[in-house]
């Protein structure tokens, strides 16, 4: 059973940055790739960001490539998000996921249906 548990949300103005992080517990992290995801009111969750189990490979959403990184650091058992130029759009709720499988295809890592463990998420506030 792994734990996760995000942190770094806020509220931050259009053009502005945020890194999120997700510290995992309780499992083999190394063992998972590991998402991340967001949820705006009255949405359905989407898809952000992906990052295989030792970072080799990374797929992104399209409206987030070039504005957003994720990372990973396996000796702390944490995965970030590295979110720049924001936009009002992007505020949501953003979840961390481990997927089951440490290097999932492109087309696996979108949906959450792959992913077993889920943090509480952030919220992310971004003013225009």
């Amino acid at each position: 059973q792994v734990q996760l548990v995000e942190s770094g949300g806020g509220l931050v103005q259009a053009g502005g940055s945020l890194r999120l992080s997700c510290a995992a517990s309780g499992g083999t992290f190394r063992s998972y790739a590991m998402g991340w995801f967001r949820q705006a009111p009255g949405k359905e969750r989407e898809f952000v960001a992906v990052i295989t189990w030792n970072g080799g490979r990374t797929y992104y959403a399209d409206s987030m490539k070039g504005r957003f990184t994720i990372s990973r650091d396996n000796a702390k058992n944490t995965v970030y998000l590295q979110m720049n130029s924001l936009k009002p759009e992007d505020t949501a709720v953003y979840f961390c996921a481990a997927h089951k499988s440490g290097y999932p295809s492109d087309y696996e890592s979108r949906s959450p249906v792959g992913y077993y463990y889920w943090g509480q998420g952030t919220q992310v506030t971004v003013s225009s």
